[in-house]
């Protein structure tokens, strides 16, 4: 008689721990990186003006939070 094997499925991984700033991810070319956000700066605010046109998926709600994001321009946070 065979055994039956059981499916071990993954929990999914809630957008606001996977997209979370510090995470590490693999880019196109294989390359570990860092999810880092610089919120206040020159760089922040032109990542909040292109991303302010996106379609609001969770990972693009995370990261905007992450950069601090307040319609196109970034904030520092207190």
């Amino acid at each position: 008689m065979a055994t039956k094997k059981k499916s071990t499925k993954r929990k999914k991984q809630p957008a606001s721990k996977k997209y979370a700033d510090g995470t590490k991810y693999k880019d196109s070319s294989g390359k570990t990186r860092r999810r880092v956000s610089s919120p206040g700066t020159k760089r922040g605010d032109a990542y909040c003006a292109r991303s302010s046109g996106q379609k609001r998926t969770e990972k693009v709600k995370v990261r905007r939070k992450a950069w601090g994001c307040q319609g196109k321009k970034s904030v520092k946070r207190k």
